[in-house]
């Protein structure tokens, strides 16, 4: 934890964990009930909700067509943005210290 410096064999400890920290510093907190993420805002949490669900509500609006294909397995995106993070599931690129 980056808060209190306690370490967690599993990340869902650590999540849990950061809740004490998280409901301190903010009036409510909406919190996952998935991973234990812990969100300031509600619209915040629907939109995390999304990773777990598989939910994909934006379609582009001119073509409905996903030209950003990733090479490993075909997957496409409507951002380049979008398939340059999915990637990383492929490479193990972890770019964020856990």
């Amino acid at each position: 934890c980056t808060e209190c410096q306690k370490t967690f064999k599993l990340k869902i400890g650590l999540l849990k964990h950061k809740q004490i920290h998280t409901k301190k510093n903010q009036v409510s907190s909406y919190i996952c009930t998935d991973c234990g993420k812990s969100f300031g805002r509600h619209a915040d949490l629907i939109r995390h909700q999304r990773t777990h669900t598989g939910e994909r509500p934006y379609k582009c609006t001119e073509c409905e067509k996903r030209p950003f294909a990733c090479a490993a397995c075909g997957k496409s995106f409507i951002r380049k943005q979008n398939l340059l993070k999915h990637q990383r599931i492929h490479t193990g690129e972890r770019p964020y210290q856990c």
